[in-house]
Formats: structure tokens, C-alpha cells, sequence
């Protein structure tokens, strides 16, 4: 779940560069709110804190209700940035387990 999760914020967030209505913009900051919260929760449960703590940091950065005003051009940069960090994160994941397992 948390794979797929982090899959389509990445996704959410790249399209973001796109000129797409307000509306989207909107709706990805409420999806990342909740996608950041369940993926801090999970990773608390884990023991991984420090992790946890970042998700809790992105949900405050993205959260919809009291807008963090960075410009277009700031945002654009934060979005590729959480995105690819994202996609890292799975594979890096995927690398312990593989690690561990052997």
C-alpha cells in the first residue's frame, strides 16, 4: 500500500508542472495531506522515526487549510523535489528488505 501510495503523489506532484485548473492544485494538496499522515503513521509504527517526522513536515508543507504562499516557480522545484524523493524512497526500501532477507 505504501509503495502504491508514494507512486501516485509522485505522479500527482510531476503533473503539477503542467498548467492544469486550480482546481487540481487543490485537490493534490488534500490528497498529500492524507497520503503524508497515513505514510507517518506507518513508518512511526515502524520504528522510524526520523522518516516520520519528514512525512509530518510534507503534510504541514502541503496541507490545504492555511496555504504556504512559495510562488509557482518554488513550488514547481518542491514538487519534482518530494516526488523524486518519493520514488527513491521505494526503491531504497526495497533495497533493505532485499538486504535483510539475504
Amino acid at each position: 500500500m505504501e509503495k502504491v501510495l508514494k507512486i501516485i503523489l509522485a505522479l500527482l506532484f510531476l503533473l503539477c508542472l503542467f498548467p492544469l485548473p486550480y482546481g487540481y492544485y487543490e485537490i493534490v494538496r488534500f490528497l498529500a495531506l492524507i497520503g503524508f499522515v497515513y505514510l507517518a503513521y506507518q513508518t512511526y509504527q515502524k520504528g522510524n522515526e526520523k522518516a516520520a517526522f519528514i512525512y509530518v513536515a510534507l503534510a504541514i508543507l502541503f496541507q490545504p487549510l492555511f496555504k504556504i504562499a512559495l510562488g509557482r516557480t518554488i513550488w514547481n522545484i518542491v514538487d519534482v523535489i518530494v516526488g523524486i524523493g518519493l520514488l527513491i524512497s521505494i526503491f531504497r526500501n526495497e533495497q533493505k528488505i532485499n538486504n535483510n532477507g539475504d
